[in-house]
């Protein structure tokens, strides 16, 4: 068969590279050629409406990975391999595709699956109309475009499907990102952004220490006990419960209305009265005087400040005095059919009945701009912008989703731009392509669901969550996974993600109730910690398998720093069931011999490991086990097998082995009792002496450095002064004891 680099319709069929992809396909689909190999698919129709549903042709035996919105507010993935399996609200759909002419060993693990390849189907902002993926019990895949205004029609969607084909999945998503983002010219891929300088220090929430009856006391209270614990944050974000809110519809004395919290509404962009208080002389303190004392006694380098999109989650009181000038009004939330057909939201029906004070989006930008200028004035670094998804609701008589939104989050991008530094901005509760696609300048946003301490089936779904959803947010935004808590059950399960993750790492641990083991292996004693350079995402071979629910797959992990790759492998089987899917059997939390899953790895599972290796790599790998300390050579593609049980993890340090003066192989680890170990090793360089050599190691932390060398070293070096060292002989694991501070220091290691 001969193989179409360009996608086609031919006789009702969709051709990518010579394989049939979609048949069937109706009369009215059309096929736009795109740049670099891609296309537009789309649609017309003889009718003018706000919404269709056009069928794009029958897809079936394709293994397939899609990213849909389970819940107004968030996405999880779905694996399967027909077309009738790919839920509503779709936002991403990848199948994996083999070549005709190639001969596959099914049963050879040893070498990459050089054979296959991928397509992928993004649904996008076409217009004024945002696009989504859908599959029908025939399985036919369809798409669905709307405006989310009656007033706005059309009679044809021509670029609501982006289509793309590759090798490399996560190349094939980069590339796709930035064609789309050039193209459309409404949104930046990550590389284009400013990222946030919270990002590389220990944070602590308020969110699951006090919810909304946060005040300066017990921040005050859980700021001392972090200090006490050894481990102080950088970084602060005081969440819901600063702000000065009313519930019209909560009566005092009366019993509580469940559902009102949610249409509660702002009062004033000041502080309420919890963060204020007054002295005997009538002298009065306020956040920034707060603000003040905790970034000078604590030494915070960044205060964030919570607030919903809208202003907060039932918007404005339109009858409150000190926001009559930004005039806002009670509209009534429009949830889409896709929204509607999966999960309901108790926040969004209790919207719904009580309506959100929402502005003009033409003005937005003045309530932003007093907003952030009274935080910034008072000493807030930057905002967490919380309910999100919310405007896409209240399109109607505003051009629609797609133009609210816009309006919105551009108003909120000047804003943080004229206000804050560094783009200090955590986006939240954004996960439908709407933001996603009109993201200009915002740089990181929650990847998941609230991490929930009293869930225990929530934990699995978490981590995997955020992993599969990171294939796509994480060229859009650095994700964050959310805060969690060092002591709790889960700590060292959720711990070692984000260790992996290229996130922030935050919790929201109570006063007093921290565990200092669990965040000594995340935090440098200086507050900072190792993140990895990418978004962490599931293996390649992980991509089409389902790590939560299918009873068999371990989900794997993996991510890069400057010279080492870093793979996490999490047993999510078990504990938890993905909503809007049937549990194939009862999933109690067991601990014991049949809860144990086996799985393997290998150092290929790091994407992109030879081009941190440098032109002295031999082709192995020193992997270096977190947990069990174990120390292994491994060739590029050889396997080592990994077996956990329930909620247990392993994290992975691969090292490609590097050959310096022709006899000496060498492999850093880094600070092997930090999760990310590798994080803390800037660069490596040989100095040649006659016979004899110095490897120069520029190095950030403190504590165990681990490496391998085949051979023992004379003499280890920090900043010139000596350090203790100890060698195994039987499989070469070097450890150097490194004191002093945190700051980027030169370890030689002579020869």
């Amino acid at each position: 068969m001969t193989i179409t680099a360009v996608p086609s319709i031919t006789n009702g069929r969709l051709v990518v590279r010579g394989k049939i992809i979609l048949t069937g396909i109706p009369d009215n689909v059309v096929i736009t050629p795109g740049k670099a190999g891609s296309a537009f698919l789309g649609a017309t129709s003889e009718n003018t409406a706000s919404r269709h549903v056009f069928g794009l042709g029958v897809l079936e035996d394709y293994q397939f990975l899609c990213l849909f919105i389970a819940k107004i507010w968030w996405m999880i993935p779905r694996v399967g391999k027909s077309g009738r399996e790919i839920p509503m609200e779709t936002q991403m759909l990848l199948l994996e595709a083999r070549e005709d002419s190639s001969l596959v060993d099914e049963d050879s693990f040893d070498a990459p699956d050089e054979n296959k390849f991928y397509i992928l189907l993004l649904p996008v902002l076409d217009g004024s109309f945002r696009a989504s993926l859908q599959g029908a019990a025939s399985n036919e895949l369809q798409f669905c475009v709307e405006s989310g205004d009656p007033s706005v029609q059309t009679s044809q969607a021509l670029e609501a499907v982006f289509l793309n084909a590759g090798d490399n999945p996560f190349e094939l998503i980069k590339d796709s990102i930035k064609l789309l983002a050039k193209h459309k010219g409404t949104f930046n891929h990550i590389g284009n952004k400013k990222t946030p300088a919270h990002l590389d220090w220990f944070g602590w929430c308020t969110w699951d220490a006090f919810y909304t009856k946060v005040d300066p006391d017990g921040i005050l209270e859980g700021l001392k006990s972090f200090s006490e614990a050894g481990c102080s944050p950088k970084f602060l974000i005081i969440d819901d419960g600063w702000q000065d809110t009313a519930n019209e519809f909560q009566k005092e004395g009366q019993p509580f209305v469940e559902g009102t919290q949610f249409a509660t509404r702002l009062v004033d962009i000041k502080e309420n009265s919890k963060f204020k208080s007054y002295g005997p002389d009538g002298s009065e303190t306020n956040l920034r005087d707060f603000i003040g004392t905790i970034k000078k006694r604590c030494g915070l380098k960044y205060v964030y400040m919570w607030h919903a999109l809208a202003g907060y989650w039932g918007g404005l009181l339109p009858s409150s005095e000190t926001l009559k000038e930004h005039n806002p009004k009670i509209e009534y939330p429009v949830q889409s059919p896709g929204n509607l057909g999966n999960l309901r939201d108790i926040a969004m029906d209790s919207l719904e009945k009580y309506g959100v004070g929402t502005i003009d989006p033409e003005k937005i930008y003045d309530f932003y701009n007093d907003l952030h200028s009274y935080l910034a004035n008072s000493g807030v670094d930057g905002v967490k912008v919380d309910v999100q998804n919310v405007i896409a609701t209240l399109g109607s008589g505003h051009g629609g989703r797609v133009a609210i939104t816009r309006k919105y989050l551009g108003a909120l991008d000047e804003s943080i731009d004229k206000n804050f530094r560094d783009n200090n901005l955590i986006c939240c509760m954004c996960h439908n392509s709407d933001s996603i696609y009109s993201s200009k300048k915002s740089a990181t946003a929650r990847a998941s669901e609230d991490f929930m301490p009293n869930e225990p089936a929530f934990q699995t779904l978490h981590i995997a969550t955020v992993s599969f959803n990171s294939l796509l947010l994480g060229e859009i935004v650095v994700p964050d996974w959310d805060m969690f808590h060092s002591n709790h059950t889960t700590a060292e399960f959720h711990g070692a993600a984000r260790a992996i993750g290229g996130c922030a790492v935050y919790v929201s641990d109570k006063p007093g109730k921290h565990d200092i083991k669990i965040l000594k292996k995340l935090v440098l004693p200086d507050g900072s910690v190792l993140r990895a350079r990418y978004a962490g995402r599931p293996t390649r071979d992980c991509l089409f398998v389902d790590p939560v629910m299918d009873g068999k797959s371990l989900l794997k992990i993996w991510n890069l720093n400057k010279l080492t790759g870093v793979l996490g492998v999490f047993n999510c089987q078990g504990a938890g069931s993905w909503p809007l899917k049937e549990a194939v059997h009862d999933l109690p939390i067991k601990h014991s011999q049949d809860s144990l899953i086996s799985s393997h790895a290998r150092p290929s599972d790091v994407e992109f490991l030879d081009e941190i290796a440098g032109k002295n790599w031999n082709g192995d790998s020193a992997v270096y086990a977190f947990n069990s300390g174990n120390l292994s050579i491994v060739p590029k593609n050889k396997r080592f097998q990994v077996s956990l049980d329930v909620l247990k993890c392993e994290i992975f340090t691969i090292s490609p082995v590097r050959v310096f003066n022709e006899t000496l192989e060498f492999a850093p680890l880094g600070l092997i009792d930090m999760y990310n170990s590798g994080g803390a090793i800037e660069d490596i360089m040989w100095i040649s002496k006659d016979l004899s050599g110095t490897l120069k190691i520029r190095v950030r932390g403190c504590g165990r450095f681990g490496a391998y060398s085949s051979t023992k070293p004379s003499c280890c070096k920090m900043d010139i002064e000596e350090e203790k060292f100890w060698y195994n002989h039987e499989n070469g694991l070097l450890i150097i004891d490194l004191q002093g501070g945190c700051n980027l220091r030169d370890l030689e290691i002579e020869y």
